[in-house]
């Protein structure tokens, strides 16, 4: 059985909400934690930097207050995406600003930092950070991150090639940490097989693009309704780390998806305000998005999944009798 740190205790339902480039924001956080799960967004999409301390602000008091007033059922902790990669010159700035509101977990992405780990647990935050193979997985644990976030095929954003099965059977042979799987994951019952494969939280990123309280354009959150996996291009493009992105998006700006040119891995920038805007109309998506019906509020949205990992829980119970008794 993992180890699973106290922050993570009383979650409504196991679920890591993905931080998102420039969709997640402090409403959709807010409403995710109030919800019961871990909301969190990326510190880069507070822009121009001085923004991350207003934000934080906003976010902590609003949780308090929530917390104030519902003391049998509190929110749940947030988290903030920090991108770890050199090209990133805000990331000193950033942690501070997390040292500052104390913010309870990190996910770090793009290149496990040491320093970034002792900073964060100076004053007692939980870091997860996000790899896409079991060789990345190794070097962040050996560098002091706490848990890990296993980036697998059909993930939205910078995504890995790794099958799920595959990933986290091979990480859980060595580490017993905390643990959530990313890949295509948008109902309950996919939280549930998450779990069952042995990992401990379900990362869902995508279908919060199709809500109320996301920070992306209406034409955005309805093509995540109207799409599926046949519409979800893997490509390397656009932030030279390879990602899964909406068709209809690269169309719109020109780009023949089926035949897009790779990208030099060197040319990766997370830091500069102009480079980030370059590909600012290019849409993400993870391939679960089959799933999404309709553009939902957070609150709506988590709901449902409650009921689908409850009801998909209790029919793994009757299917396993049932195996048991034959």
């Amino acid at each position: 059985m993992s180890k699973v740190p106290s922050v993570f205790k009383g979650m409504s339902i196991p679920v890591i909400a993905a931080p998102m480039f420039i969709i997640s924001n402090p409403r959709l956080v807010i409403e995710q934690c109030k919800a019961g799960i871990v909301g969190s967004m990326p510190a880069l999409n507070a822009r121009p930097a001085s923004q991350l301390d207003e934000w934080l602000a906003e976010i902590t008091e609003e949780l308090a207050a929530y917390d104030a007033k519902n003391p049998d059922r509190p929110a749940a902790p947030f988290a903030i995406n920090q991108i770890v990669h050199k090209s990133n010159d805000r990331l000193e700035h950033d942690m501070e600003m997390c040292i500052k509101y104390k913010v309870p977990i990190i996910i770090s992405s793009l290149g496990a930092r040491e320093e970034i780990n002792v900073a964060a647990h100076s004053y007692g935050a939980v870091v997860l950070h996000d790899v896409i193979n079991n060789k990345f997985a190794h070097k962040a644990i050996e560098k002091g991150a706490d848990g890990l976030v296993a980036v697998a095929a059909g993930a939205g954003g910078h995504a890995g090639d790794k099958s799920p099965f595959a990933l986290i059977q091979e990480i859980r042979q060595w580490f017993d940490g905390p643990l959530a799987l990313s890949g295509s994951i948008a109902t309950g019952s996919a939280v549930l097989a998450a779990q069952a494969m042995g990992a401990d939280f379900g990362y869902i990123g995508s279908p919060f693009i199709a809500t109320h309280e996301a920070r992306a354009v209406e034409e955005y959150k309805q093509a995540i309704v109207d799409s599926t996996s046949d519409d979800i291009v893997y490509s390397n493009l656009f932030t030279g780390v390879h990602g899964n992105y909406l068709a209809s998006s690269i169309r719109k700006a020109g780009l023949d998806p089926e035949a897009l040119p790779s990208s030099d891995p060197s040319s990766m920038n997370f830091g500069g305000e102009s480079k980030a805007k370059a590909w600012k109309d290019i849409w993400g998506s993870g391939q679960g998005i089959g799933a999404i019906k309709e553009v939902s509020s957070t609150a709506d949205y988590v709901e449902k999944l409650r009921t689908e990992y409850n009801a998909a829980r209790e029919n793994l119970i009757k299917t396993s009798q049932a195996f048991a008794a034959v």
